[in-house]
């Protein structure tokens, strides 16, 4: 049955925003997207369902561990981020499949109530890959390298991780090696080789914290001592460094291109950007994350005047306050303005970055299987937003939005997920 599904107002984003607006439903995608009035003329036998506030497509959220979602106590521990990393390895050796999978399920549920309709979601223990599909949720699981040095990789480690980025059905796996101080130089590049031989994508972390530069850069500081605690065999870096930026080491492995997006990018100094954007590579900011990491703020009013593709993260629950990716929203649009980026569009690219931004990142930019839209063909994966609560009288719809709006209906597919209202 045709299903009308009509709003005060409906951001397309791939168009101008309508009043009065309303997207068509046939068999679970976007048939027609328009005017109330017109689509009514058009489809007299569609069944409406009216919404309040803004219809928007469903969010994108660039980077996330959904598994961690039981770590939540850890956001608040005040650790500096070397020591917090320490106790988030403490903590998963406690962790029994059902565990995960339990602390997974109710991390979908976060983002299916807050309006996000895909993640970028990084996944360490593959045990959780059954329930990610099961949710409906799109995007990419990112299988991760973590934690492994020549040796243990060898040993066992990689057949292990090859089968789970070979794994049949939902959802699509990408690769994730993590960063070059908790991974060897060599499952690194051989991570990046896993890749590109099977046409998966790749998103490491790159650029997170000031000691992940120190120990790229001269092979010293708090993440050399981690490597040596750990007992993992880092030769390669340790004592010496690499005289380069982690940005820099990246794509030195290979790892940089129109197939890849890093997160956070927090100390990328301008030729980082430049290579990045050279690249075509894009950037999930995750602004929340860092500050309570203490690893400092990203240089979000940077990225956005050189037009560097961004999109925008959480991070896990064990680093940030929430998973929704609105209220995410609105901490990088604070630290942009405070960064002095004074442009009018700030709203509107935020809100971008939230969808548009995200589909580019996750390669789901282009054909029938794109994300971040509303546009015939589509699937039909939306979310409705109140703003009731706003009281400032501004019509930018994109202000709007990240003021005041509160997640009412998430749509998965044409099918209700959702719903407060």
């Amino acid at each position: 049955m045709l299903t009308l599904h009509a709003a005060p107002l409906v951001l397309p984003m791939t168009a101008a925003p309508i009043a009065d607006g309303a997207i068509v439903v046939d068999d679970g995608r976007v048939l027609a997207v328009g005017t109330r009035a017109e689509l009514l003329a058009a489809h007299p036998e569609a069944r409406v369902r009216d919404w309040p506030g803004i219809l928007t497509p469903g969010l994108v959220n660039s980077h996330a561990h959904t598994q961690y979602f039981d770590f939540a106590d850890l956001a608040t521990s005040g650790l500096p981020f070397p020591e917090w990393l320490h106790q988030m390895v403490e903590r998963r050796a406690t962790f029994t499949d059902a565990m995960w999978q339990e602390s997974t399920r109710r991390g979908l549920h976060a983002y299916l109530t807050t309006g996000t309709t895909a993640v970028a979601d990084i996944v360490t223990e593959p045990v959780v890959l059954s329930a990610i599909a099961r949710s409906g949720i799109r995007g990419v699981a990112y299988i991760e390298a973590v934690f492994a040095d020549d040796a243990s990789w060898a040993a066992g480690r990689r057949a292990d991780f090859v089968a789970a980025v070979d794994g049949s059905g939902g959802p699509a796996r990408g690769v994730s090696p993590h960063t070059p101080f908790t991974i060897s130089t060599g499952v690194y590049e051989d991570c990046v080789a896993v890749a590109h031989e099977r046409g998966k994508r790749l998103h490491p972390h790159i650029a997170e914290t000031t000691q992940e530069s120190e120990y790229v850069l001269t092979g010293t500081g708090p993440f050399a001592d981690n490597a040596k605690k750990f007992g993992l065999d880092f030769s390669d870096i340790l004592d010496r460094g690499t005289g380069m930026t982690p940005v820099e080491w990246a794509d030195a492995r290979g790892a940089l291109g129109p197939d890849c997006h890093i997160a956070h990018g927090v100390h990328a100094n301008e030729s980082d950007r430049a290579l990045l954007r050279e690249r075509g590579t894009a950037v999930a900011l995750c602004v929340r994350s860092n500050r309570i990491l203490e690893s400092g703020e990203p240089p979000v009013a940077a990225y956005l005047a050189e037009g560097s593709p961004v999109g925008i993260g959480t991070d896990s629950a064990a680093s940030s306050p929430s998973l929704d990716l609105l209220e995410e929203a609105r901490a990088l649009r604070a630290v942009a303005r405070a960064q002095g980026y004074a442009a009018e569009d700030l709203d509107r690219r935020i809100v971008e970055a939230a969808t548009l931004g995200g589909a580019v990142a996750l390669g789901l930019s282009e054909g029938p299987d794109r994300v971040g839209r509303l546009e015939p063909g589509v699937r039909a994966d939306f979310a409705v937003f109140s703003v009731q609560d706003g009281t400032d009288g501004d019509s930018d719809p994109y202000k709007r939005l990240i003021d005041h709006g509160t997640c009412v209906a998430t749509v998965l597919g044409g099918t209700i997920v959702h719903r407060s209202v």
